[in-house]
């Protein structure tokens, strides 16, 4: 699918497909704005060679798996964005690689399936920056995903909250394994906001002849971005330090209730011990045994083996012990 969306100075606006191409060029000082969504390599390398593109910004575009990055040619910035097709609380995300190519006046945006931000913005919005400059525009698309990102993120703090809580009280192995795939996830997506945190950190050190920083609305726009990616990165390392703080505080307290555990039994040992040694004793059934014929040796042993096991108990339980 091609849609594109052409301004020019009279104040009027066009939307369409390819063939608005042809007006853009015969028009200098209009701008026009290409979305291309699951079209094939041929055509995609058809119409950017139309814009000039260059043939490695066009080969990088193509890959389906490209890590994030910004480069600058000659008459255009390329921008690989990881965007996302959808998200929820639970860190379910689909991600959704875009592709931008920003010239003076032409953006052409490249995916392969459904970009949320874009689908968002491609109406009366996308427009009214498409007049100002299609720099606008690829920056206003990274700072809405990133809102995406943001609220399902923050979504995702109660349910780790509920998740805490739900732990304290019953912590199991189910609940174990859910916090490790949300590790999982949380690594993943940290990795892909690490590289947009230094995409736009170098859109702020750095003048690119395509997103100019002595432009103060373009200027406010990169730092608008770069705050969000900024927050994302801290919020996705503060979520993974709390799931691991919470298996590591499963962890202790399944440790602790082992100890407890085996302080009683080595309690409850330490007492059988005492009374198991006399009993093995007068159990030997050797004939002649003093004892043995003592009229009221049997009460007796009784007797020693029951203090025995009074005194250690009351001394296991002046420790706290048991």
């Amino acid at each position: 699918m091609i849609r594109s969306i052409l301004t020019t100075p009279d104040g009027s606006i066009r939307e369409g497909n390819e063939q608005l191409f042809e007006q853009w060029q015969v028009e200098p000082d209009s701008h026009i704005w290409i979305d291309m969504q699951g079209e094939s390599d041929e055509r995609v390398q058809q119409l950017l060679e139309g814009f000039e593109c260059h043939p490695m910004a066009i080969q990088d575009a193509q890959k389906e798996r490209h890590p994030p990055k910004i480069e600058e040619f000659e008459n255009h910035t390329l921008i690989i964005y990881r965007g996302i097709s959808s998200f929820d609380a639970k860190l379910n995300f689909v991600p959704q690689q875009v592709c931008f190519f920003i010239g003076e006046r032409f953006l052409v945006t490249l995916h392969a399936g459904v970009a949320m931000s874009i689908d968002r913005l491609f109406g009366e919005s996308g427009r009214a920056l498409l007049v100002h400059s299609p720099q606008h525009v690829a920056l206003k698309v990274m700072y809405t995903s990133a809102g995406y990102y943001i609220d399902s993120l923050l979504e995702f703090e109660e349910e780790l909250s509920d998740l805490e809580d739900e732990l304290l009280d019953n912590g199991n192995d189910v609940l174990m394994r859910k916090i490790t795939a949300y590790r999982s996830r949380l690594v993943k997506m940290r990795r892909v906001f690490s590289y947009h945190k230094g995409i736009t950190q170098e859109l702020t050190a750095y003048d690119y002849n395509h997103l100019p920083r002595e432009d103060s609305e373009t200027l406010h726009a990169i730092t608008d971005v770069a705050e969000r990616f900024e927050r994302l990165y801290t919020l996705t390392q503060m979520y993974y330090d709390i799931c691991g703080d919470l298996v590591d505080g499963y962890i202790s307290i399944s440790s602790h209730q082992l100890n407890i555990t085996m302080r009683v039994l080595t309690v409850i040992t330490a007492i059988f011990v005492p009374l198991t040694f006399i009993a093995g004793i007068y159990g030997m059934n050797f004939e002649y045994m003093p004892e043995l014929g003592y009229r009221y040796g049997y009460f007796f042993v009784w007797g020693v083996m029951i203090g025995i096991g009074a005194a250690l108990i009351w001394l296991f339980r002046r420790k706290g012990w048991f």
